[in-house]
């Protein structure tokens, strides 16, 4: 019971608060809904056991002359700013039936989570800014709730939005040389300098900053570490979800062949005009002809090496160490190629034991009969699951393998602490109607562990972990957290995740059996290696 006096106080103090300016109640603590950033305060909401901030202008709307340029600061404002909603996506179409679709060009706003409660020992948090994927052509950060990873993990949860297509990747002879091609890239670079100068003023540690993403968010996370000269001091950990990050990427001048088409399609095929004519282009009209582009080249719209935002390829950087020396968390999902394997069957291409050889045949070329022996149908449920299960553990064209993981993490590792996992839950939630055959661990399986109802669609109406799942849950984000904070994954009364020495070194992520195995085994990379020496060493 609370005495008359006691009751007297806390109305005093309410009466006190309600008195006091946007900057008195930004310092008072822990539940405050207003903080003053270096453009203007913002009010955020109470929900979930955290304080959100969302839509939060990190650079200038991206549009008119400042379409495919660097990005500049935000503007100030005076009154404050409701950091109530997350904002519109940057633009991009509908993909395989599950994602939303965007026009909204004004888009580089970023959203900021922390726990309600007040800070161990009265120190800052440590701070996780997550990049989402998509394929470089999709995405946002409206897709990803955050108040989980910030409540369980304890940490600041920074997610952004950033360029993406051809806004965010394309290369023209027309645009700046530096960055031609990199403008998504930099404005993930502007978002880490905004965290950098303001996430004091959220409770956030400044100088512990971990960048995290998944698929091509993770990705990105690879071409900040391989550009040191741009990105370095901006963070001091870096997280990879499912990223091969050692494969080579197309050059600056490759990728403008993909620019000079697009021109093309849109009516800008004068060189003098065409800067011009591309940044007065409808928006609409972009995604049309970046769609039909899309369709014949695979990542046309992707990052490429050749200039100040990016310049040298990733097995350069990690094999001269010539990248941000940082401790690195690296890994992927199991089977995570049946995904795209199972988009092609609903798609009406089904693979069947009569074209199950060709398939391989079409990845692999000259290799694919020793492939063949290696992965025999007779080995799985069904010839989708066979195909899905090959591509998983290694494709020549793709970076969504599990050897192509772990050769990225065996090259950094001669440099940095590197702490490799697969997550291998095949009971996670269904990221697709079912296809016919069993999916388990696929591409992007992993996200509603971190991101409770996390569906590709803003409204988080993905369905719930099963209680095995939810406690690997638990654990995931403890492990992460821990990284964030210490740039090593050890938490008391869990299983010991040793840093990358050998294959044997990687940390299993399943339910209630979480431990150290072979992954080098399970994906058999020591035959991958033989055949593609080039791709994954010797």
């Amino acid at each position: 019971m609370y005495s008359l006096a006691g009751l007297r106080s806390t109305l005093a103090w309410l009466l006190l608060l309600a008195c006091l300016s946007p900057t008195a109640v930004q310092s008072a603590g822990a539940g405050d809904l207003v903080v003053n950033t270096d453009r203007g305060p913002v009010r955020g909401m109470l929900g979930g056991g955290v304080r959100q901030f969302k839509g939060i202008p990190y650079a200038a709307p991206p549009v008119g002359e400042h379409r495919w340029a660097s990005p500049l600061p935000a503007a100030h404002w005076q009154d404050t700013l409701d950091a109530t909603h997350f904002r519109d996506a940057c633009p991009q179409v509908v993909r395989y039936g599950v994602t939303e679709a965007s026009t909204v060009e004004d888009c580089l706003y970023l959203n900021v989570a922390v726990p309600a409660t007040s800070a161990r020992g009265g120190k800052p948090r440590a701070v996780l800014v997550w990049i989402y994927g998509g394929a470089f052509v999709g995405g946002g950060s409206n897709l990803y709730p955050m108040d989980y990873l910030a409540r369980t993990g304890d940490l600041v949860v920074v997610t952004l939005n950033y360029r993406i297509g051809a806004l965010g990747f394309l290369a023209h002879p027309a645009f700046e040389r530096a960055r031609s091609g990199g403008y998504a890239l930099e404005d993930q670079r502007a978002a880490l300098r905004w965290v950098k100068r303001n996430i004091a003023a959220f409770g956030g540690d400044p100088r512990n900053v971990t960048i995290a993403g998944e698929s091509a968010g993770a990705a990105s996370v690879c071409m900040h570490l391989y550009a040191p000269d741009e990105s370095r001091g901006l963070f001091q950990r870096a997280i990879i979800q499912s990223a091969g990050c050692s494969r080579a990427l197309r050059t600056v001048a490759d990728a403008e062949e993909v620019g000079i088409d697009m021109a093309q399609r849109l009516g800008c095929t004068d060189p003098k005009t065409a800067l011009a004519c591309l940044r007065t282009a409808p928006v609409p009209a972009l995604l049309e002809a970046q769609t039909a582009i899309a369709a014949t080249r695979m990542l046309a719209f992707a990052p490429s090496v050749g200039s100040k935002t990016l310049p040298r390829q990733p097995r350069e950087a990690l094999q001269s160490g010539r990248f941000v020396h940082v401790p690195i968390l690296n890994g992927g999902n199991r089977d995570e190629m049946r995904l795209y394997v199972a988009y092609d069957v609903v798609a009406g291409r089904a693979v069947t034991a009569d074209n199950y050889a060709a398939a391989l045949q079409a990845i692999y070329g000259a290799n694919a009969p020793q492939v063949l022996e290696h992965y025999p149908l007779s080995a799985y449920s069904s010839p989708a699951t066979a195909l899905g299960s090959v591509m998983s553990d290694f494709q020549p064209s793709g970076i969504l393998a599990n050897c192509a993981f772990q050769e990225a993490g065996r090259l950094a590792a001669r440099f940095v602490p590197v702490y490799e996992y697969e997550f291998t839950d095949r009971d996670a939630p269904p990221v697709m109607d079912d296809p016919g055959f069993e999916l388990g661990a696929v591409h992007s399986a992993e996200l509603p562990y971190e991101f409770p109802g996390f569906s590709n669609k803003s409204v988080f109406d993905g369905p719930p972990l099963k209680p095995a799942s939810q406690r690997l849950s638990v654990q995931m984000v403890r492990y992460w957290a821990a990284f964030a904070r210490t740039g090593r994954p050890i938490v008391a009364g869990q299983p010991k995740w040793p840093r990358w020495r050998s294959p044997r070194d990687v940390l299993r992520l399943h339910p209630d059996a979480v431990a150290v195995w072979d992954a080098d085994a399970i994906h058999q990379c020591s035959f991958w290696r033989s055949k593609y020496p080039a791709e994954l060493g010797n």
